[in-house]
């Protein structure tokens, strides 16, 4: 795919981003094939997770940059120990990784989103925030922008987390080729209150819902491609940063609802990582 043809593509993509894309335009079922169940002719998938199995897909190619959605609605009623997760990952030894994971909860208490970063198989660059709505009740949209200067989290639209590239003073920064993957499975040896609320299987299956599919990046299968050209919209000079009233939601939504941040667990670390000073 010469790089004309590809341009084009992304502007068509862009154009109709508002329109439900069907699952298997980027999307295929990587594991758990009899917990997936596709809704509105493909347009939603349900995962679900049993006391057999979990479920996740897996978009068809890798991406060296790129802008990546997905709209979710996690599972409701007691989901302590239930993880609901949407990343990108590479498939090395030394892989590189950007996770949301939605940590369940008992029925009443909030949801904690966790969001983690790993550059060449080192993570522990845990934070975590409770989100101001509830998650079961609508579909929201979370997304990743990845560019060779900054990684993004956003929840719709807003961003809740800014991993800048400081590789110049020696900081890994995920730089290998990754898909997009959404799961689900049991986390309850950790995921809430530390292991000990376990999942409590009299409510499974435990279910949730994902539609969007919306992926915009620079696939890595072509390798005549620079991933980092500013041809792509989401490599643009002016997403190199935040501007000002992105900086403004994020600084107020950290300061609302952040529950931790390894940058400042000094119990932890006795000398915080590199990354965490300006």
């Amino acid at each position: 795919m010469d790089f004309l043809l590809l341009s084009v593509l992304l502007v068509l993509s862009r154009v109709f981003e508002g329109q439900a894309l069907p699952f298997d335009k980027n999307y295929r079922i990587s594991w758990g094939d009899k917990n997936v169940k596709p809704f509105r002719n493909g347009e939603e998938i349900q995962l679900s997770l049993n006391n057999f199995s979990g479920s996740g897909i897996q978009s068809k190619l890798s991406y060296g940059s790129g802008s990546f959605k997905m709209k979710i609605k996690l599972p409701s009623k007691d989901s302590a120990g239930v993880v609901t997760s949407f990343y990108l990952i590479s498939h090395r030894s030394q892989h590189d990784e950007l996770d949301f994971e939605f940590l369940g909860n008992r029925e009443g208490k909030p949801y904690t989103l966790q969001t983690n970063v790993f550059a060449n198989g080192i993570g522990d660059r845990e934070q975590r925030i409770q989100l101001w709505f509830d998650p079961t009740a609508n579909f929201h949209e979370y997304s990743i922008l990845w560019n060779s200067h900054q990684i993004v989290f956003f929840v719709d639209e807003v961003p809740i987390r800014v991993y800048k590239n400081k590789s110049h003073r020696g900081v890994g920064y995920p730089t290998q080729p990754m898909q997009s993957e959404a799961t689900i499975w049991n986390g309850e040896t950790w995921a809430t209150e530390n292991g000990s609320a376990k999942i409590n299987w009299s409510n499974s299956p435990f279910t949730a819902q994902f539609q969007g599919f919306t992926i915009e990046g620079c696939p890595f299968s072509n390798y005549s491609l620079n991933c980092n050209s500013t041809k792509f919209w989401w490599n643009s000079k002016q997403l190199w940063k935040l501007t000002s009233g992105q900086e403004k939601s994020y600084k107020d939504i950290r300061r609302k609802y952040m529950t931790y941040n390894y940058c400042k667990d000094t119990n932890r670390f006795q000398t915080l990582p590199p990354e965490c000073t300006k």
